[in-house]
């Protein structure tokens, strides 16, 4: 007879008796095995009960003066699960009796016992305290999953009833967990749900599985996406279950995955988008290539021979100036491929919006958000008054973002509302709050937890989930041909994204549509080292002609470029001065190298020079330019294009540098991506004009 407990620890043994020789006897006895505590009375064998919360049986004897066995069990039961062993004399049958109907004891024992016989209780009664231990722990962690899954799990019975579910799925019920249980499914369901159902009974009852995703309406009228997914337990095992009534118990998964799919779908926006950038870019660089060589020749034929003729002038211009549409419109691109002249920093968006605000009430829009505003939009009568604006009573925690950029986008998603709203019946509501987080996002160390939203909103036709999957494109517009670009949404979604943010537009219940442009907060440490209203480093592209008056007073500075010293400027007094004061004539016979691949470009550049007075070398490539540079000692200044095929302009600068580090470098661009330069260098961008190369090659001639 096996008569020790299956357990590799030692159990704990709780010995009751008032006569030390039992006691004794009792130890020698079970400690081969066990882990025996003694007691002498009820008294200290309760006292030790709430020390060892971990006994696992209690031998105890019934006739002790003060505290008879039966009474001991009877208040140890409040104490301890313990299994629970009564040694007793014949004329105790009695209280022995009435403690086994009350379930005091499992086992009981006539003195003298016998010794086989009482090992063999002990360890069935540590067996079953053992088992019975693990089964309330399983009931615990069961329990503990259930109620803190992320979604709704049920369980049914043979007939279908519910016989455990979680707070989750009752909700979906519109129930309590208490009233649902006993119920079936199709007695708490009905519409989509039921249907589904009804569907399901062909595949459960066929391979044990049914598994569906539909749309389901929401508590608060709003759909949501559900994945329904029903399971015959049996169907989860390799060999069919022993008690046969328990093969139709079933479970009932459901979990709302609407947010998991946004995620995806925004997962699969941000590649289209980051695609449709590189794609923009790679065009907006040619393009501007070749509107550098179109606006230049034009330039050039004009100062050749003038058009005499009216009518010849008036092409003239019409050319010029589509020539500069299509560079404001390259540029554009250009900023929604990668933005070039965002100024992070720490930012209140409420007090930024409440600015704004001020602004639309008195009509007048500072010019750096204006300028990049079609005007024609920006007109009297456009609906602006119509604009309100829900501001929180709570400080915000600041973001880290760019404040002008910030108005420029609430500014066009307001006008996108107004207009896409029945002419004098339109507004638009402009909202903030805190959001805790924005699922399948994760933030680093710089960024609290939590999001401050802004939200753009309106009541008009709303849109199709087509409009929808469309809306950040650049080009697509839902206005008529020729009212807008349709890139205002799209440089918003690139500012935002740069900005560590997102965009998520959603439609409203009953019509409208809401923009909501989503900010991670700064952590404290990031706030507490960073100053509000501290402009934050910025690459700054530089042109340092004024052309409206044609006029600069530049200041130099040196800048690292690997082991060598390059001339930055940036503009620091008013263009007040007249070049003539501070710049050397172009007549001084300065040899400058100019270096494109493009040869419309190149010709253009070298023309604008050489009409200038300068004496002007070519090169089409970075390694013909280290040739000339080396081959030239009198030149004075290199004209490189970045982005060219073998040796970049970034790699043909460093290489010049290790020859004459002297030598000033001006960088011509017609693309946003500074990667291939360092931090502070002069770049100037294509399409450019005479007056503006003009001015930055004087400028650094004069360094």
């Amino acid at each position: 007879m096996n008569t020790l407990p299956d357990t590799a620890e030692r159990p704990v043994v709780l010995v009751v008796d008032d006569e030390p020789e039992i006691l004794v006897a009792l130890t020698d006895l079970l400690d081969q095995t066990y882990h025996v505590l003694a007691a002498s009375s009820g008294e200290e064998g309760l006292a030790l009960l709430r020390q060892h919360p971990d006994v696992a049986v209690i031998i105890s004897d019934q006739r002790m003066p003060g505290m008879t066995g039966d009474v001991f069990f009877a208040h140890a039961r409040e104490l301890s699960g313990a299994g629970a062993i009564l040694l007793t004399g014949y004329a105790d049958i009695s209280a022995v009796e009435a403690a086994l109907n009350r379930g005091q004891i499992s086992f009981f024992a006539y003195k003298p016992w016998d010794d086989e016989t009482l090992l063999s209780m002990v360890g069935q009664a540590a067996d079953r305290y053992r088992l019975e231990n693990e089964l309330a722990r399983e009931r615990l962690l069961l329990r503990g999953l259930l109620e803190n899954l992320p979604f709704g799990l049920a369980f049914k019975d043979q007939n279908g009833s519910f016989i455990r579910l979680n707070q989750q799925m009752a909700r979906e019920f519109n129930r309590n967990v208490v009233d649902c249980l006993g119920y079936q499914e199709e007695d708490l369901v009905e519409g989509a749900r039921l249907e589904s159902l009804r569907q399901a009974q062909g595949d459960l009852a066929a391979s044990g599985r049914d598994q569906q995703v539909l749309q389901l309406p929401g508590p608060d009228g709003q759909t949501r996406w559900h994945d329904l997914t029903r399971v015959r337990l049996d169907s989860l095992r390799n060999e069919p279950l022993r008690a046969h009534r328990l093969s139709a118990y079933s479970i009932l998964i459901d979990r709302d995955v609407t947010e998991l799919l946004s995620l995806e779908q925004r997962l699969q926006q941000a590649q289209k988008m980051q695609a449709i950038g590189t794609l923009a870019g790679g065009i907006a660089h040619d393009f501007n290539n070749l509107l550098t060589a179109i606006l230049g020749s034009l330039e050039l034929v004009q100062d050749l021979d003038p058009p005499r003729e009216a009518a010849a002038s008036r092409l003239y211009q019409n050319a010029m100036q589509a020539a500069r549409r299509g560079a404001v419109l390259t540029r554009r691109l250009l900023d929604f491929s990668r933005p070039r002249n965002l100024v992070c920093q720490q930012v209140d968006v409420a007090e930024t919006l409440e600015n704004l605000r001020d602004f639309l009430m008195r009509g007048k829009v500072p010019e750096d958000i204006l300028a990049e505003l079609d005007t024609d939009r920006f007109k009297p009568g456009s609906g602006w008054e119509r604009v309100s604006f829900e501001l929180p009573d709570i400080v915000l925690p600041p973001v880290w973002t760019d404040a002008t950029q910030l108005q420029l986008a609430v500014l066009n998603q307001c006008l996108n509302a107004l207009e896409a709203q029945p002419q004098g019946n339109s507004s638009c509501v402009v909202s903030v709050r805190l959001a805790d987080k924005l699922l399948g996002r994760h933030l680093g160390g710089e960024h609290a937890s939590a999001w401050v939203v802004v939200q753009i909103r309106d009541h008009g036709t709303g849109m199709t989930e087509e409009q929808r999957a469309r809306i950040f494109e650049p080009f697509f517009t839902t206005r008529d041909v020729g009212q807008g670009n349709g890139l205002g949404l799209s440089m918003t979604y690139s500012f935002i994204s740069h900005c560590g943010g997102e965009v998520r537009v959603e439609g409203i219940p009953g019509g409208g549509t809401a923009v909501e442009l989503w900010f991670p907060t700064m952590a404290r440490e990031k706030v507490q080292a960073e100053p509000a209203q501290t402009r934050a480093p910025v690459r700054k592209v530089l042109s340092v002609q004024d052309e409206s008056a044609g006029e600069v007073m530049p200041e130099v500075a040196a800048t690292s470029f690997g082991d060598s010293a390059v001339r930055a400027f940036t503009l620091s007094t008013p263009v007040a001065q007249t070049m003539a004061r501070v710049l050397p004539d172009a007549t001084e016979g300065h040899t400058i190298l100019v270096v494109d691949d493009e040869p419309g470009v190149r010709a253009v550049t070298a023309g604008f020079l050489r009409r200038a007075g300068y004496a002007v070398l070519e090169s089409s490539s970075g390694l013909d330019a280290l040739e000339a540079v080396q081959q030239y000692a009198d030149i004075a200044l290199v004209v490189m294009d970045v982005k060219m095929p073998g040796m970049n302009g970034g790699e043909a600068a460093r290489h010049i540098h290790a020859r004459r580090p002297e030598l000033p470098v001006l960088f011509v661009t017609g693309y946003a991506d500074f990667g291939l330069l360092p931090e502070g260098v002069a770049v100037l961008h294509k399409p450019y004009t005479r007056d503006a190369l003009l001015g930055d090659v004087r400028a650094m001639l004069a360094a």
